[in-house]
């Protein structure tokens, strides 16, 4: 089953850069189905541009699919060298949110501060933030966030890592 980007585009790669590049995946199965607009992708991408200098972005809807997740998060992981991921989607409760189950066996290092930041930046707005699974870590060089899938919890904990992002994409490259 093949993946189409949402925006066209080929990566290019350099030794040494000091701009990112970004992938964002939107987890939905109504809105990979056509049946819903996806509000949060754009989101990451646009908050993301705002605070971190960006090279290159792509973004992807995929249904609430573990293997279809991981087989996508490991080829921009490792296959194209993507700086950053971050996903929207599949953090909390129901039924088929296995987000978190999907991607843990893949990264080398948690980043539990990440986590942490999002989790009380959420909290200080809902309780409900409580249900939430989202996970940070590194997969090679590539730094992987998940965020909740409304537009409001994407932008409250990206709010809360941004800060941190830049100075941890400079740690993990060298």
């Amino acid at each position: 089953e093949a993946l189409t980007p949402l925006e066209g585009g080929t990566l290019a790669l350099t030794a040494t850069r000091s701009d990112w590049a970004l992938a964002w995946i939107t987890l939905s199965d109504k809105g990979s189905a056509g049946l819903r607009t996806d509000e949060s992708g754009p989101l990451m991408a646009a908050d993301t541009r705002a605070k971190l200098p960006l090279c290159h972005e792509q973004g992807f809807m995929i249904p609430d699919d573990p293997h279809a997740l991981r087989a996508l998060v490991m080829e921009l992981a490792l296959g194209q060298g993507y700086d950053l991921i971050l996903t929207s989607g599949g953090t909390g409760l129901a039924p088929r949110d296995t987000t978190p189950e999907a991607l843990l066996p893949l990264l080398d290092r948690r980043l539990p501060g990440f986590e942490q930041a999002m989790m009380q930046a959420s909290l200080a707005k809902t309780p409900t933030a409580a249900l939430s699974r989202a996970i940070a870590g590194t997969i090679g060089r590539t730094i992987l966030v998940t965020l909740p899938g409304s537009r409001k919890a994407v932008s409250e904990n990206l709010a809360a890592i941004l800060p941190a992002l830049g100075h941890a994409l400079d740690k993990l490259h060298g």
